[in-house]
């Protein structure tokens, strides 16, 4: 009797802490998805800002057409598109 009660608490440890590993593991899944996405985030905002100044750079100094310049602005805007991408996969 007695050791029917060790082995079946032993198995109840041995679960628990299979549980526990599992759940840190996950935990630390996200952790990295997480930091990953932020890191895209940041990315995707600074090819907006740099696109922005492009665009308003490329009109004030008037050496492209507007459509040129929008143009420009577009493939820095995808520029960092595929940065994030980079980053997250």
């Amino acid at each position: 009797m007695v050791e029917s009660r060790n082995g079946l608490w032993r198995r109840k440890v041995t679960l628990l802490a299979a549980a526990g590993l599992l759940a840190i593991s996950g935990a630390a899944l996200a952790t990295n998805q997480s930091q990953q996405r932020q890191q895209g985030r940041d990315v995707n905002q600074a090819a907006k800002q740099e696109a922005r100044a492009g665009k308003v750079d490329c009109r004030a100094a008037n050496q492209k057409s507007n459509s040129q310049c929008r143009q420009d602005k577009r493939d820095t805007k995808q520029e960092g598109r595929q940065q994030k991408r980079d980053i997250k996969y």
